[in-house]
């Protein structure tokens, strides 16, 4: 595929503005979408009493964030590639700021639904081009620092989401989680149009087929996921939408093959170091973040904490990716990005394999902590690697399409991971009694660490250079 060249200005215009606040105009976005994600969890049962919502509106207050946000990463970045990554990014960042807004006043269950999927669709825009957006402001020298920084500050997001929902809503009232997020996006719109420069991918024209069937393919294939552990993978809703949603993405690559001017370039897979790397992020999402979904519970169910303890207790492993993915980032040139990503991954899977291990009725928390540590090691090690490799295994120009890719290959990693642990967990247990959870999550999670150890084998043919 004949790409445009990049234009000289851009390029001497690329590390002109201090690093600082490159970062801080795409890591206040990125850390403001990730925390959303999990921030509403611990609220549910004072925003179930308070809107008298049912738990069906429960599932949907998460699911109508996840949905929208998994199926229009890929095209939100080829917007971006089309109509400049700046204005998407910024746009994106207006619809979170105004939907977390409306979420705030929501007085019924279905205005928080819908203004949770306003919010999906804002989320979409700004994480994949957070990252693209950074690339193209550093020096090349400087990219796998700066990607690791931006790993630390989106891990951060992800961190401290439980921690911060059960707070607020200890202290406050649970509106103030989305309010909150009113003031950090106006001085984000603020940074970000002050700050970032804008750019363009190689393709000018607009795909609408193709964006019609990767985003409705995406829907479908990620609202069956999410879907089959409450009604069942055989069940007719369950096999039509992934069928579905099978076939709209089958659609799409044909078209996406025979077209010109293509959303999602196949040269990208003709890569090794971008295909290997988009399998590794799948297993890798799946099994650690499906852990974690069943592992937050069980302090609660077992061992009777409140949220806001709960959530305490997985710092260890969800607070380590700050501290140690900038780290991966700085040292990614000495140490090599394949070995860094090896290493998470083994360090991820004997982390989790522990906790699978150890998990029982009595358990203490001291005998769980250094396996949290670990598994949160692993995955400091990985984020900010396999954004880099992603990054760096294709063309300037098709580094919007390839963060999409990768973005959302993760997103439907987390959707499948939860959603199979999930099922492996119903199969064996329940929530009827501290015993019958440990006997659903001691086999879940270890299939969530054989999930990631099977990443780790793949990471071995990882390229040593990507290209």
């Amino acid at each position: 595929m004949t790409t445009l060249a990049t234009p000289a200005p851009a390029a001497a215009q690329r590390g002109d503005r201090p690093l600082a606040a490159v970062l801080a105009a795409v890591g206040i976005p990125i850390f403001m979408v990730t925390l959303d994600n999990l921030v509403v969890t611990t609220a549910l049962p004072v925003i179930k009493s308070e809107l008298g919502a049912s738990l069906t509106d429960l599932q949907w207050f998460v699911n109508a964030y996840t949905l929208p946000f998994a199926a229009f990463l890929l095209t939100a970045a080829a917007l971006g590639d089309r109509i400049g990554r700046r204005r998407m990014f910024v746009g994106g960042i207006v619809l979170f700021t105004l939907a977390s807004a409306a979420a705030a006043l929501a007085t019924e269950p279905w205005m928080l639904t819908a203004a949770r999927a306003v919010q999906g669709l804002g989320g979409a825009a700004v994480a994949p081009l957070s990252l693209t957006l950074l690339a193209q402001a550093v020096p090349d020298r400087m990219r796998n620092a700066a990607v690791g920084i931006w790993g630390g500050i989106s891990g951060l997001g992800v961190a401290v989401g439980p921690v911060v929902g059960g707070a607020v809503v200890e202290g406050l009232d649970w509106s103030y989680i989305f309010w909150l997020n009113v003031p950090v996006g106006v001085i984000a719109v603020i940074l970000a149009t002050t700050v970032l420069r804008e750019s363009r991918g190689g393709a000018r024209r607009l795909d609408p087929l193709g964006l019609v069937l990767s985003a409705a393919g995406m829907l479908l294939l990620v609202w069956g996921v999410v879907d089959g552990p409450d009604h069942g993978w055989a069940s007719g809703r369950v096999l039509g939408m992934l069928a579905g949603g099978t076939a709209l993405i089958a659609g799409f690559l044909l078209w996406q093959w025979r077209n010109p001017a293509p959303m999602l370039p196949l040269s990208l897979f003709r890569s090794r170091g971008f295909s290997l790397v988009t399998l590794v992020t799948l297993t890798f999402s799946a099994g650690a973040f499906g852990s974690v979904f069943l592992l937050a519970q069980f302090f609660q169910v077992v061992q009777g904490l409140s949220p806001l303890e709960a959530g305490l207790r997985t710092l260890p492993w969800t607070m380590a990716p700050m501290v140690v993915a900038p780290l991966a980032g700085i040292f990614a040139d000495r140490l090599g990005l394949r070995n860094l990503i090896v290493a998470g991954q083994v360090s991820l899977a004997a982390g989790v394999l522990w906790i699978a291990l150890a998990t029982s009725t009595t358990v203490t928390y001291g005998d769980l902590v250094v396996a949290f540590a670990l598994a949160g090691i692993g995955m400091g090690l990985t984020f900010a690697p396999i954004s880099t490799m992603a990054l760096s295994s294709v063309t300037e120009q098709q580094r919007g399409v390839a963060s999409g890719t990768n973005n959302t290959i993760r997103e439907l990693g987390v959707a499948v991971g939860v959603a199979v642990l999930a099922s492996v967990f119903t199969s064996n247990g329940d929530y009827t009694s501290s015993q019958s959870f440990v006997d659903g999550i001691v086999p879940a999670v270890l299939v969530g660490a054989a999930v990631i150890a099977a990443g780790g084998v793949v990471a071995l043919w990882l390229p040593r250079r990507p290209g």
